[in-house]
């Protein structure tokens, strides 16, 4: 593993532990399909192949992402659990716009 890679890790772990879990909310993929987050996946990508390597993997992921994010905006029947809506909010942080649930 790589120094950029350790520290892009150290970077990812610090943004799960000390603020992801703050803000509430989590990436438009992972409210809509579940499983990992944004953050989860681009961390595994990196200690599968580093980051330099993984790039392309990465970027689709945020893709991805940003299409999951235009989906439930458009009020996809996915959006929706059987007991309601599972996204109500969007926060965006950086390039992608985030959801958020409630409950």
């Amino acid at each position: 593993m790589s120094p950029l890679d350790t520290l892009t890790l150290s970077g990812i772990r610090f943004y799960q532990r000390h603020l992801s879990r703050r803000k509430g909310f989590c990436c438009a993929h992972a409210a809509l399909y579940g499983g990992e987050s944004c953050s989860a996946a681009v961390a595994r990508i990196i200690r599968e192949e580093g980051l330099l390597k993984g790039r392309a993997r990465i970027a689709a992921r945020f893709r991805e992402c940003r299409a999951a994010h235009n989906l439930l905006r458009a009020g996809s029947p996915l959006a929706f659990g059987t007991d309601g809506p599972r996204v109500r909010g969007v926060c965006c942080c950086g390039p992608i716009p985030i959801p958020f649930r409630c409950g």
